[in-house]
């Protein structure tokens, strides 16, 4: 589900349960609003909206970790294309071919973007990324080293390509982790309630209309964050491939 679609049903849900504790408030006799009543009322919501305040504070605390850690995982995966690289340009004109399917892996996985839902997908005769990754180990692995420089050389290059590889399967087996909806959920009902008892408690005029929109606005906003940030290589907040731009840049030089 998209980001702004899930932060627009928060806006939708928050915006009805005010609108239901407007039309409940109008329907109960004064005694249920009184002095006393309201207080109840405030220390019960209390609860609740400390609830809520930690639990999106949980959420928003793990969506910035996730995305800090894709951030990491992009410049290390663009160091270690380059490291490949710059060993087998060292190792001699025989990992040519090696070098060229290291450009291809990168030049596809730029173009279909950084998901686990598609690094793997075929397209055509495209293979998928672990293919490509497998290909250049294969190149790696058939070379006869001449001496010990060349045969240091060679290790360290199958060394950093099973890293790549290793970083490829992280990906694939993480991707479907994503936002827990189940916290989501029970966030918004919390928040809905709360929402409905500032309606049930609050007079009817534009003021204090306008001040609840734009809190359940602030609110949605907060949950789109999470949201997005919790899928930090899809949506508009996303963790930028200027690395791999930059790595694709210096790769195949002498």
């Amino acid at each position: 589900m998209g980001s702004l679609l899930v932060g627009g049903l928060v806006f939708v849900f928050l915006s009805m349960a005010t609108s239901i504790g407007l039309m409940v408030r109008s329907r109960l006799p004064d005694h249920h609003l009184n002095a006393e009543s309201k207080d109840v009322i405030r220390l019960a919501t209390a609860v609740v909206g400390t609830l809520s305040a930690l639990t999106l504070g949980l959420l928003i605390a793990s969506a910035k970790s996730s995305y800090d850690n894709a951030e990491v995982e992009m410049r290390t995966a663009a160091a270690r294309v380059l490291l490949l690289d710059r060993v087998m340009a060292q190792y001699g004109p025989e990992t040519d071919k090696a070098r060229q399917l290291l450009r291809e892996l990168i030049e596809r996985r730029l173009s279909r973007g950084w998901t686990a839902e598609t690094t793997d997908e075929t397209s055509g005769n495209a293979p998928g990324e672990y293919q490509d990754i497998e290909a250049v180990q294969a190149v790696l692995r058939s070379l006869l080293p001449r001496g010990s420089v060349q045969h240091s050389l060679q290790a360290r290059a199958v060394e950093v390509s099973g890293m790549m590889a290793e970083a490829h399967w992280l990906l694939v087996e993480s991707g479907e982790e994503g936002l827990p909806w189940a916290f989501v959920t029970v966030l918004v009902c919390w928040l809905s309630l709360l929402f409905a008892t500032f309606g049930l408690q609050a007079p009817a005029n534009l003021t204090v209309l306008s001040i609840l929109l734009v809190c359940a606005l602030s609110v949605a906003g907060a949950i789109f964050l999470v949201s997005d940030m919790a899928n930090p290589y899809v949506g508009l907040i996303r963790v930028s491939d200027a690395p791999l731009q930059s790595a694709i840049e210096r790769l195949g030089k002498p």
